[in-house]
């Protein structure tokens, strides 16, 4: 198998991978990363949502081919040490999480909404996941969004 080198999380890697293989498995069975969640594998449900160069992709539909020399940010490369993002602790601060089996997902894809947009529309936020009408999700990206 070829070798795959990318940057996750602010560290280089390098996995002995197919090409095809797709990025979610990589990153969770060969580097034990186990924010990003398999929800529906056709990226739909954004379960898995993560960064790529600073933009929100599913890894689920990417081949790991496609991210070599690329910069990959999963929820354990979002926070600054300690000191949490601001649309992490929106969610803490909203109780946003219900099962928590998303939650990584949702945050990701928050993320990358706020950076495109400081005051995002119900419509824009109903696109984060599958559960974008849940209330408390909107509160928490507006929260973040006055604060960021």
């Amino acid at each position: 198998m070829p070798d795959q080198t990318f940057t996750v999380n602010g560290e280089t890697v390098t996995v002995d991978a197919p090409d095809d293989l797709p990025l979610l498995w990589v990153l969770r069975d060969l580097l034990g990363i186990r924010g990003p969640k398999y929800g529906c594998g056709i990226d739909v449900c954004k379960a898995c949502t993560s960064h790529l160069d600073g933009e929100a992709f599913n890894p689920c539909v990417t081949p790991v081919a496609s991210v070599a020399g690329r910069s990959v940010t999963t929820i354990e490369g979002l926070a600054d040490g300690d000191r949490l993002h601001p649309v992490q602790e929106a969610w803490l601060a909203q109780d946003v999480a219900q099962c928590g089996f998303c939650q990584p997902g949702q945050i990701m894809a928050a993320v990358a909404l706020l950076r495109r947009t400081s005051t995002p529309t119900d419509a824009e936020i109903a696109n984060v996941c599958r559960c974008g009408t849940y209330v408390r999700i909107r509160e928490a990206i507006k929260a973040a969004a006055a604060r960021m």
